[in-house]
């Protein structure tokens, strides 16, 4: 591109799919914090700004979360910039889409629902789930390495990270095989043991059916099993959640968590395969995979940003912002911020401070299945590094050494690649 990339059209253009770092650099060389001019958006490419507003609830709504300007808030709040239009968002929100998912949710039901979350995912339940992953990742490994080579995505990643999920959420061993079958399928019938029914529903609309069932049925007849333990979580004050409620919060868990697993999967695997001396190195020091995996999050974070509409006039590092302003967090940009940190184009297995990446947000929506994302994409790599002896990209799917061609999710929420294509030595 030789236009200002400032002008390009973020949330439309497909030039910025396959690489997005140079506009994130442009914006936040002209400001941090800065508007673009297609949908109002005030876009923040900053690591510290970004903080600001993650950490800042009171002042920042995320009703807007996952939509963004896209329908945008239900009624114009155009004259409203010096007001206050919390009453407005409290009338609004359910005509906003995704309005009953957790991360939308804002104090104080969003402090009740996550504390759900919470006692769904404790950590005994979290070790238990990880003494599971070293079996599920060799029975996914006997099937994917075979052939010396294979997508690692549908091959490894996708499946590995279901049955992950499926099993942290206590899903009957029974009901699994279909379960993944049709969400990995995209088109799902109308429930489990339902054979019958033809009726096409949404991966969501599947889950939320599925959950129900459980929900209800262990509430009727509880077990001594973890879906028991779901059916019967309450919330701080001691009340019974609406079934619904348990509903939303298992399939966020089961949705959220797994699209972006295989997309951390991926790109620590496009890494291994592109730079044949940080395999070397991590090889030869497993010590290092911890934080290998953190600069995976930081150089490609799988979700882009977060969207926040601000409530009333405030400041974002020293720009005014006035209320009902649509904000847009980049993570990817943050993540590169040079002021936080040093050569950021730059992957470093052993850089000091990959943690402080924004992957998985900041302050109360701080992504709570970071844990579960962690210790999977731990266990998958220390598996398939156990387990071969190299591993390569793929040059007949790929191109060579540096002349690589990728495909990436074509979205401006996800960052990931669509396939990568593997050879390997197997052990």
């Amino acid at each position: 591109m030789t236009e200002d990339l400032t002008a390009v059209d973020f949330f439309r253009d497909s030039r910025l799919t396959d690489d997005p770092y140079p506009f994130y650099e442009a914006l936040r060389n002209k400001c941090p914090v800065a508007r673009e001019d297609h949908y109002g958006v005030t876009m923040v490419t900053g690591w510290q700004e970004a903080v600001d507003v993650y950490n800042d609830a009171e002042t920042f709504s995320s009703c807007i979360s996952v939509t963004g300007p896209f329908p945008g808030f239900p009624v114009s709040l155009e004259g409203l910039e010096d007001g206050d239009i919390t009453d407005l968002i409290v009338k609004h929100r359910d005509d906003i889409p995704f309005s009953d998912q957790l991360p939308t949710l804002d104090p104080p039901t969003h402090t009740d629902h996550r504390a759900l979350l919470m006692r769904l995912i404790t950590p005994k339940r979290l070790k238990e789930n990880e003494d599971a992953m070293w079996q599920l990742a060799d029975d996914n490994l006997d099937r994917f390495l075979a052939p010396g080579e294979g997508e690692f995505i549908k091959g490894f990643a996708g499946p590995f990270t279901l049955q992950v999920i499926a099993d942290l959420l206590g899903v009957p061993e029974s009901d699994r095989e279909e379960l993944l079958e049709r969400l990995a399928r995209g088109t799902h019938g109308s429930g489990l043991g339902n054979a019958d029914k033809t009726l096409t529903k949404t991966p969501l609309e599947y889950l939320y059916e599925v959950f129900a069932t459980y929900v209800e049925d262990r509430r009727a007849e509880p077990r001594d099993d973890v879906l028991t333990g779901l059916a019967t979580a309450t919330f701080p004050d001691g009340t019974l959640p609406e079934v619904g409620d348990v509903v939303r919060v298992a399939t966020n868990v089961f949705s959220a968590g797994q699209e972006t697993t295989v997309r951390l999967l991926s790109t620590a695997l496009k890494v291994l395969g592109d730079q044949p001396e940080i395999q070397a190195q991590v090889r030869e020091n497993r010590d290092l995979l911890g934080n290998f995996i953190e600069e995976c999050l930081r150089i490609e974070s799988p979700v882009k940003g977060d969207f926040r509409l601000s409530r009333v006039p405030t400041t974002i590092g020293d720009q005014p912002l006035g209320a009902g302003c649509t904000v847009m967090v980049i993570n990817g940009a943050a993540n590169r911020d040079p002021r936080r940190f040093e050569n950021p184009d730059t992957f470093d297995p052993e850089r000091k401070n990959a943690r402080q990446h924004l992957a998985f947000g900041r302050g109360i929506h701080s992504c709570p299945g970071a844990p579960l994302a962690r210790a999977e994409t731990r266990v998958g790599l220390e598996r398939l590094l156990d387990r071969t002896s190299d591993i390569r990209i793929s040059e007949r799917k790929h191109g060579p050494a540096g002349n690589r061609n990728y495909d990436y999710i074509p979205t401006y929420i996800l960052r990931g690649l669509t396939e990568l294509h593997l050879e390997f030595d197997v052990r």
